[in-house]
């Protein structure tokens, strides 16, 4: 079994943590999920690593998880070994805010979710904010990308604007898998892939979600999945669990094991690569 390394795990505390895209009495969102949670969850699929990946606190508790989760990652008793938190790259904070956690190593990067209903397309292509990401980069830290698939012709041209920042689309660029044409999505994340060269790499994550309340095959999940592993390459994909978002249409084993199933026929190498190598490399994990 090749060993995960799982870029994008998600914990939530709602005694310690207020998320505003949780509508209360939500299923099965609206409740806490717990590192024990997490293990029991991924029981026996070699989940060996984890990058914890910031889950839209409301603002003003940005820091306080950020610190709730390097306390985690310096306790050791768990597998996850490094974190991107929430930021805001248009705030005027936002320089303060970063050389606040500039000591510490197991921050790798900022994501700020732009596919939410108050943020309008074209909100990343400000001048305050490509400012912000410009930042990121010289602190050494990338952005995650998580947007509305429409909308990846704005996080090509951020990352034109931005060459010397890193950036990860999270969530394969958020197309639909249940959507009979993927034409659009097709062209825009080519053009996402080949404008940011090495520095930009893609997340085979979070789309089974997107066919929650639906009924859902891996050959619904395997046209999206195998354009991103042909248009990005071996070496510049890496797995996302996005537990326990995807338990709005699976398990993480289902999601695994599904994934698993789309990519039996690449090399082994370049399923290690998926799954475990790139992961460790572009973070910087040991």
């Amino acid at each position: 079994m090749i060993p995960i390394i799982d870029t994008h795990q998600h914990l939530w505390d709602l005694k310690k943590f207020k998320l505003a895209w949780i509508k209360p009495g939500e299923q099965p969102l609206d409740r806490s999920y717990l590192p024990a949670d997490y293990a029991a969850a991924t029981k026996g699929l070699g989940v060996t690593k984890t990058v914890y990946m910031e889950v839209d606190v409301v603002p003003e508790q940005q820091v306080a998880e950020a610190e709730y989760v390097l306390a985690m990652i310096e306790r050791g008793d768990s597998p996850m070994v490094a974190a991107v938190i929430s930021g805001r790259p248009n705030s005027d904070g936002f320089a303060a805010y970063l050389a606040r956690f500039r000591d510490k190593k197991a921050i790798k990067g900022i994501r700020q979710v732009l596919h939410g209903e108050g943020t309008p397309a074209g909100y990343c292509l400000t001048p305050e904010f490509i400012k912000g990401i410009r930042l990121l980069g010289e602190a050494g830290m990338s952005f995650d990308l998580c947007m509305r698939a429409p909308e990846l012709g704005d996080a090509a041209k951020l990352i034109e604007n931005c060459p010397g920042t890193r950036f990860i689309v999270d969530h394969c660029g958020n197309e639909p898998v249940l959507q009979k044409d993927h034409t659009q999505w097709k062209k825009d994340l080519a053009l996402v892939a080949k404008g940011g060269g090495d520095r930009v790499v893609c997340k085979v994550s979070g789309i089974v979600a997107s066919a929650k309340g639906k009924p859902w095959t891996a050959g619904d999940l395997a046209p999206v999945v195998n354009h991103v592993l042909d248009t990005f390459g071996p070496d510049r994909v890496m797995f996302g669990g996005d537990w326990p978002v995807c338990t709005l249409a699976a398990s993480y084993r289902e999601w695994v094991e599904t994934l698993r199933t789309i990519i039996k026929n690449r090399p082994e190498r370049d399923q290690h690569k998926l799954f475990h190598e790139n992961a460790a490399r572009f973070y910087g994990l040991s």
